[in-house]
């Protein structure tokens, strides 16, 4: 089991929320996601390590982006 944290930048509500975490629950071997809309914190449960590069790339298809 792997747990990383990101910082996603451009969250306003809900929905941003659900869009984030639907889109990140899509990446192969993620098995939950956590979403703290005050602090955009991400929370990324997984099998295996996931590409930091594969949650940017979802994250932007959200509309949203990752913090550097």
């Amino acid at each position: 089991m792997a747990s990383s944290t990101y910082t996603v930048t451009g969250m306003t509500c809900g929905h941003c929320v659900a869009s984030v975490q639907k889109e990140i629950g899509r990446i192969d071997g993620v098995t939950g996601v956590e979403v703290d809309l005050a602090s955009g914190q991400v929370q990324v449960e997984s099998a295996d390590p996931v590409d930091q590069a594969a949650v940017a790339a979802a994250v932007d298809e959200a509309g949203y982006q990752l913090a550097s």
